[in-house]
């Protein structure tokens, strides 16, 4: 592990702390998930998450876009737009690890209801 990492000007303990700040939070995740097969309008990733609020959705898509892992096309030019999300070529570095988290909730999920 590395120590003292510096990028665009954030200091990060290790590469761990470093990923955790791009794909951390208590969405981040899920909606890179909901990308991974492929491309999104805001309104369907909505009605796929619908117990997570517009401003949740709205900031964090935002905030994958300005890490690179999340594209936005716009669509038209007057309103209603047409925008679409989907994954960046870098953001699609993340499906095997995303698959294996899920992968291993499901596990979670199977040990629980065994002990039930």
């Amino acid at each position: 592990m590395s120590k003292n990492i510096k990028i665009k000007g954030k200091l990060y303990p290790s590469t761990i702390s470093l990923a955790m700040d791009l794909v951390g939070g208590k969405w981040k995740a899920l909606i890179l998930y909901h990308l991974k097969d492929g491309e999104r309008r805001y309104t369907e990733l909505k009605n796929e998450m619908d117990f997570i609020t517009d401003m949740s959705l709205s900031l964090y898509l935002k905030q994958l876009r300005d890490d690179g892992l999340v594209s936005r096309k716009v669509y038209g030019k007057k309103p209603p737009l047409k925008v679409i999300y989907s994954l960046t070529d870098f953001g699609k570095t993340l499906i095997p690890l995303l698959e294996a988290i899920d992968n291993w909730g499901n596990l979670i999920l199977e040990q629980q209801n065994k002990n039930t």
